[in-house]
Formats: C-alpha cells, sequence, structure tokens
C-alpha cells in the first residue's frame, strides 16, 4: 500500500530567474528535471513532468504572467501536464507526439502499465531499475494508478535548428539534438552561457537504445556539445553541472560509441 504525500512537487529557486520543479515521489528513471524561466515579457516552462498532479495549480504562484512550455522532446516523463498550457512549443519532428501521445512517440504504449513500467516501450537499460510501479506515494487517497493517461496538448509552434524564443529581456535558441529521440532539442542561452539540454545530455547514464534513438546522431550532438562554450547544463534529468563535466560525459559516451562501431570518421 503506498503513503499519500503531503505535497506532490518540490520547488528550488536556483536565483531569482531560475527554478527547478520536480515530482520526488516519481520514481527515479522517470523523474523530470522542470525548469521554470523567468523573463521580462513571458515566462518559459521546460518539460513538464509526468502529469499526475497539476503542475500550474502548484506554481500558479510564479506563473502569474504568459508562459510557454516547451517539450525537450515527448517522452512521458516531460509532457505530462503540457496539455495545462495554452502555448506549447515542440520539435517539428515530435510534434505529433504532442498533439497525440501515442506509445511510439512517448514510450508509453497501448499495454502500458502504470503499476509496472517494465511494460514501457524501453529495452533493458543499464544503469537503471526499470520495474515496478512509476510511482513511491499517491497524490490523493483516491487515486488511481492505472487511471494514468497522457492527455494531447495544444502544439502552438513547431520548431527547428536556430530559431529563437524571446522572453523580452532574454532569448534561447533551439538546438537540435538528436540521439535519444529524432526531435529532442536544447535551448541555448549564449549571453550567459546556459545550456537546458533535455535529455540530450545529463549527469547519468544515457539512453540511445528506444526504438527510435541512433547513435549515429547522438555522436555528431555529442560531439557540437563538446565545443559547446556552456557554462552551465540544466539538464533533463540529474543535478546541474558545468564545462568540464559537460566535456567529460561527452568523451565518455564518444569513447563507448567507437567501441560499438560509431565514430566521427566513420560518419
Amino acid at each position: 500500500m503506498l503513503k499519500i504525500a503531503e505535497r506532490w512537487f518540490e520547488l528550488r529557486r536556483l536565483d531569482d530567474d531560475i527554478s527547478l520543479i520536480f515530482e520526488p515521489h516519481v520514481v527515479s528513471f522517470l523523474r523530470c528535471n522542470i525548469w521554470h524561466v523567468r523573463g521580462r515579457d513571458r515566462d518559459l516552462v521546460i518539460d513538464t513532468g509526468l502529469g499526475v498532479a497539476s503542475l500550474r495549480e502548484f506554481a500558479k504562484d510564479i506563473l502569474a504572467r504568459p508562459v510557454t512550455a516547451v517539450a525537450t522532446h515527448v517522452h512521458i516523463d516531460h509532457i505530462g501536464s503540457h496539455h495545462e498550457f495554452e502555448e506549447c512549443l515542440v520539435h517539428s519532428c515530435e510534434a505529433e507526439g504532442l498533439r497525440r501521445p501515442v506509445g511510439e512517440h512517448t514510450l508509453a504504449g497501448s499495454e502500458f502499465d502504470p503499476t509496472n513500467i517494465a511494460t514501457l516501450l524501453v529495452p533493458p537499460i543499464s544503469g537503471y531499475e526499470v520495474t515496478g510501479p512509476m510511482l513511491t506515494a499517491l497524490p490523493t487517497a483516491d487515486y488511481d494508478m492505472r487511471s494514468f493517461r497522457i492527455r494531447p496538448a495544444l502544439v502552438t509552434r513547431i520548431v527547428d535548428e536556430g530559431d529563437i524564443i524571446d522572453l523580452g529581456d532574454r532569448s534561447f535558441e533551439v538546438l537540435h539534438l538528436p540521439g535519444h529521440s529524432p526531435g529532442s532539442i536544447g535551448l541555448w542561452e549564449a549571453r550567459k552561457q546556459i545550456l537546458f539540454s533535455g535529455d540530450a545530455v545529463y549527469d547519468g547514464p544515457l539512453v540511445d537504445t528506444l526504438h527510435h534513438s541512433n547513435v549515429a546522431d547522438y555522436v555528431c550532438t555529442m560531439l557540437r556539445l563538446r565545443e559547446l562554450p556552456a557554462r552551465i547544463i540544466h539538464a533533463g534529468h540529474e543535478p546541474s553541472f558545468g564545462r568540464e563535466r559537460l566535456i567529460a560525459l561527452a568523451d565518455a559516451y564518444l569513447e563507448e560509441a567507437e567501441k560499438r562501431g560509431y565514430s566521427e570518421r566513420a560518419l
């Protein structure tokens, strides 16, 4: 019997403009970093978690101005609350997955059972426990985990490489960073050297064995990220990190990919 959570989300302010929101009662494999970026004219929410409880209601105090919800990609753990936002942004390769969140896009196929995440459309993944219920607690006493569904969201803007997201006093360039998924994107703020990387890179075991992953693309993405003059990387999972760690993560991936027959020379 799962306990009832006192609160579903946690919020940590990194500075006056950037906050991290996460769902502590979601298993680690599906616990996405939800980023809030405050701008002069509008705000960004970068990824929206699993959608078990209302993100919009929890964050209403910091979402008082116009806000755009960005999907760095459309896997189940990143788009659960996008349906709560009037403006949603996603890469062209994955827009259909946000409009119609079916299994081949989100990893939650028709046979997905939230009480056993081994039913997700993922192969065994080294470094992760991918079995058992997706939650370690329930948001309310009457919550039925088996009723969980990803709801369709309204796609108001489709983006691709080089597009700019303008908040008034700060702007982010869209970087297309495929490999983990076809339409994975990062948001790059050159002025402050900040990268929101989604699942293209984070400080944990990277996943490139999904049905729509592409290792050759991932090698190109890592080569690109290795040269990016990022001061701080806010990723889709795990803690944030700096440029030195980014280079180490990229090098480790490239070394492992070369052992599997993928290398810069072969591409």
